[in-house]
């Protein structure tokens, strides 16, 4: 087959409704061939004459939408000096839409061999590779509508495409753990009832598993192992035929968009799946192995590693910069996802061994029109030195908030802290993000999330307990500011079952009313349980799946958790837009946005603060004292909200603080009976005037709301 000449750009395999423009980037090419596979396997060589750039590309006239297809990359094979091309391995195009095949570990996939690592391996690694797939572009978005929920009235639902849907039995055998499963009325009815706005998927870029899993029996669940960064994920697909998952995850996003449900990918743009230097040749490596990957200065035989995975993508590099950009970009405009959560962000920000805020990665994401318009979310640390950026990253970006995790974890579990910390932290942790301009929506408030303890598991378990991933418990996270309630592990003692569902609840409501944008762990919100497992990576079982049996055990739970969504769904005062001022809103008066309570019901002083650990703290949240203007331009005001925080082990008795203005409250939450009165109409059982005192129970808390 002789190839016309092409153009080269865009990159990848390009149907044009009659043929395919193939274009592939290598600096260090001497030759490539187009590599085209047939439904029995026959491999048909046609080599690209025309380069552009250092863009090979070429047109094929008739290969049509379904056609499997790879690279073969000749050029010089110098792993010292960086360069590992060799023609004996069949390459991934970076820029596949579509994968096809297994994937089998085999000798064959290395460049050396392993009898002799010094030599060249020339065995053919065809056979043991998924192919990447030709699509047709085309699918009717006519129907979409992208919801544009503004950050303030956001709520996060982290969850795992096959995890979320495998085991739920309302959804058909064949739909379940796939784009489609996500998709089906069913699920779309559970999350809207919840009262989510967005999921964010786990990594659904095409992956595949680390040879150590295989060898131990497991795989890897959470997909943080990239080899395609435009392909969606084969395996979670119900049809694959001929690159039918990008139809079958446009399909989901679609769904999900008219039911008013944002997507937000995980992303892992900081390393691949091609591991350090003694890991496979599948894509990048034999491509451009220098341009694409960060490598030791004094030989490049070696790769930097800032991610724990065995090597870093080299964002300093052009080419790189272009396929990460050209990605998000994609998945945006031709898949209609709505923002990202970002891997190991610091990774990204790596100029040279510093994290640079300013690096050209984020110079380029601020002047792009459309991946700057979507929502960007941080994970900002990585393993590497220097490499924990929380409140670091540029005005654009949110981040997931570390230190609100932690914070929250020690207050509701007792150990001491200071007020300060804590209250900043529910207030939007303006420390963190007030100074570069941005708003409390910059912080994404989470307690938990997948790398980590279950809700139930948090208040479970004081150890992990990672038998099962074969290494020894010696994997996952040591320090998890756990507290098992008194007994590790299921017990059958009601008074420690009790505190745990208590304390379930003190974290979901804390989360509601917290400034910044909320984030839940899938399953969370009905008991979801790992049975004590911290890093459930490699758990492809009902270990790290939603069980969805224990949906009617915990509904009472699931009950309380859309509660409190819809209660801060319902009043702008625990989403507002802009930081608390703390003092007077207007010159010769003396009211304020917010203020701090004693349990005695007297402002609390610099003595108060610098006391340390408060057992018990009340957050007075002004309605009148909001800044915030409607999309109409109109001031929001809202009702005014008292929050006690009990984190002591005993009861409190507490009195509401007295404005001299015949001030009437009612108890609207109380996670101690699990109440809540989400709707407005308060029991009036629960009236309280100012002055009055209530009781506040041990690790508990209430929400009180002004009716007059």
């Amino acid at each position: 087959m002789q190839p016309w000449p092409g153009q080269a750009y865009p990159l990848g395999a390009t149907y044009d409704g009659t043929g395919t423009n193939f274009a592939l980037f290598s600096s260090v090419a001497t030759k490539v061939e187009l590599c085209l596979f047939d439904d029995d396997g026959e491999e048909t060589r046609v080599r690209l004459h025309e380069v552009d750039a250092f863009v090979w590309h070429g047109y094929l006239p008739h290969v049509l939408p379904g056609q499997r297809y790879g690279y073969r990359v000749h050029g010089p094979h110098e792993p010292e000096n960086g360069l590992r091309c060799n023609p004996n391995k069949l390459l991934l195009d970076p820029y596949a839409k579509a994968v096809d095949g297994e994937f089998e570990w085999h000798e064959a996939l290395f460049d050396y061999r392993f009898d002799d690592p010094d030599a060249l391996n020339e065995l053919d690694s065809a056979p043991y590779v998924p192919k990447a797939v030709v699509i047709n572009p085309f699918f009717d978005w006519s129907a979409d509508r992208a919801p544009k929920t503004p950050y303030h009235r956001t709520v996060i639902y982290e969850t795992h495409v096959r995890g979320l849907t495998i085991d739920h039995p309302d959804i058909p055998m064949e739909l379940r753990g796939t784009y489609a499963g996500l998709a089906h009325p069913v699920m779309i009815d559970y999350l809207t009832k919840l009262g989510v706005t967005a999921v964010e998927l786990m990594p659904v870029h095409q992956f595949i598993p680390e040879h150590s899993l295989v060898e131990r029996g497991l795989t890897n669940y959470w997909g943080y192992s990239t080899l395609g960064y435009f392909a969606p994920h084969d395996a979670y697909a119900s049809q694959t035929m001929q690159g039918n998952q990008v139809q079958e995850f446009k399909a989901m996003v679609r769904s999900l968009h008219q039911a008013g449900i944002e997507v937000i990918l995980d992303v892992v743009y900081n390393h691949t799946a091609e591991g350090n230097h003694l890991g496979p040749t599948l894509s990048l490596r034999g491509i451009d192995n220098a341009a694409y990957y960060r490598l030791v200065e004094d030989d490049q035989r070696y790769y930097m590693d800032y991610t724990g995975t065995g090597n870093s993508l080299n964002a300093r590099d052009p080419h790189t910069l272009q396929l990460i950009m050209d990605s998000l970009r994609y998945w945006v405009t031709e898949m209609h996802v709505d923002g990202f959560r970002f891997d190991l962000a610091s990774t990204l920000a790596r100029e040279f061994y510093d994290v640079d805020r300013l690096s050209a990665f984020f110079d380029i994401v601020q002047q792009d029109p459309i991946i700057s318009r979507s929502k960007l979310i941080a994970e900002p640390w990585d393993v590497g030195p220097g490499g924990y950026q929380v409140g670091n990253f540029p005005p654009l970006w949110t981040e997931w908030n570390g230190q609100y995790r932690d914070t929250v974890r020690d207050f509701w579990r007792g150990e001491p802290a200071t007020l300060g910390e804590f209250a900043s932290r529910i207030t939007g942790s303006s420390d963190l993000y007030q100074d570069d301009g941005r708003k409390p929506f910059a912080s994404i408030n989470f307690v938990t999330a997948h790398d980590g303890f279950t809700l139930t598991d948090l208040v479970s378990y004081n150890e992990r307990h990672n038998e099962a991933n074969g290494e020894g418990n010696n994997d996952g996270h040591s320090d998890n500011r756990s507290w098992n309630c008194g007994a590790e592990g299921p017990t059958d003692d009601e008074g420690v079952n009790a505190l745990r569902r208590r304390q379930i609840r003190n974290f979901i409501a804390t989360l509601a009313v917290s400034q910044g944008v909320p984030m839940i762990s899938h399953g969370d919100e009905i008991g979801r349980t790992q049975n004590g497992n911290n890093n459930a990576y490699c758990q492809n079982n009902e270990l790290s799946w939603v069980d969805w049996k224990r949906a009617a055990e915990h509904e009472d739970l699931y009950e309380f958790t859309s509660s409190m969504l819809e209660l801060r769904r319902a009043h702008p005062v625990f989403r507002r837009q802009r930081f608390f001022r703390g003092r007077p809103l207007r010159r010769g008066e003396e009211l304020r946005d917010i203020a701090w309570f004693t349990p005695s019901g007297r402002e609390m002083t610099d003595e108060d603060w610098e006391a340390g650990f408060g057992k018990c703290i009340i957050v007075f949240l002004n309605g009148e004292g909001l800044t915030d203007r409607d999309e109409r331009g109109e001031l929001v005001t809202d009702d005014s909200f008292l929050l006690c925080f009990n984190g002591h082990d005993g009861e409190i008795e507490v009195t509401v603080p007295d404005g001299g203005y015949g001030e009437e409250w009612a108890v609207v939450v109380d996670t101690a009976s699990g109440e809540v009165f989400a709707d407005d109409r308060a029991s009036p059982t629960h009236a309280v005037l100012g002055g009055q005192q209530i009781m506040v129970k041990d690790r508990s808390l209430v929400v009180l709301q002004r009716t007059r």
